[in-house]
C-alpha cells in the first residue's frame, strides 16, 4: 500500500503570486482597493491575474487596478484583468500616467 501525501493540494495556485512581470506598487493604507484586489488575487485557488497601472514618483500619485479571478485559463484571466483596470482609467477618466499592464497572473 502507497500513502501519498499532499492528495488533494496537487494543481492549487492559492498562496501564489504567479508570474510577477514586475512588482506591483501597493498604496500604503492596506485598505485600499488595489491592495485588496492584489491580496485576493495571491488567496485566489484558480488562475487569476493582477492588472494595474505602472507607478512613478514623477508622473502620478494615483494606482488604478484591476483582477480576475478564479478564471477558466491564465490567458483568460490576463483579458479580464486588463479589461476591468481599463474600465477602472475610463470611470475615473484618467489620460495621463501609465496604462493597464499586467503584474501579475498564475
Amino acid at each position: 500500500m502507497i500513502i501519498s501525501s499532499g492528495t488533494g493540494v496537487a494543481g492549487s495556485l492559492a498562496g501564489s503570486e504567479g508570474d510577477k512581470r514586475f512588482p506591483p506598487a501597493l498604496a500604503r493604507d492596506a485598505k485600499s482597493p488595489c491592495n485588496k484586489a492584489y491580496k485576493a488575487y495571491v488567496a485566489a485557488g484558480g488562475h487569476s491575474a493582477y492588472a494595474t497601472t505602472p507607478y512613478t514618483r514623477v508622473m502620478s500619485l494615483y494606482i488604478l487596478c484591476g483582477s480576475s479571478l478564479n478564471a477558466p485559463s491564465q490567458k483568460a484571466a490576463e483579458a479580464a484583468a486588463m479589461k476591468s483596470c481599463v474600465a477602472t482609467r475610463a470611470h475615473y477618466k484618467v489620460t495621463n500616467g501609465g496604462a493597464c499592464e499586467i503584474a501579475a497572473s498564475k
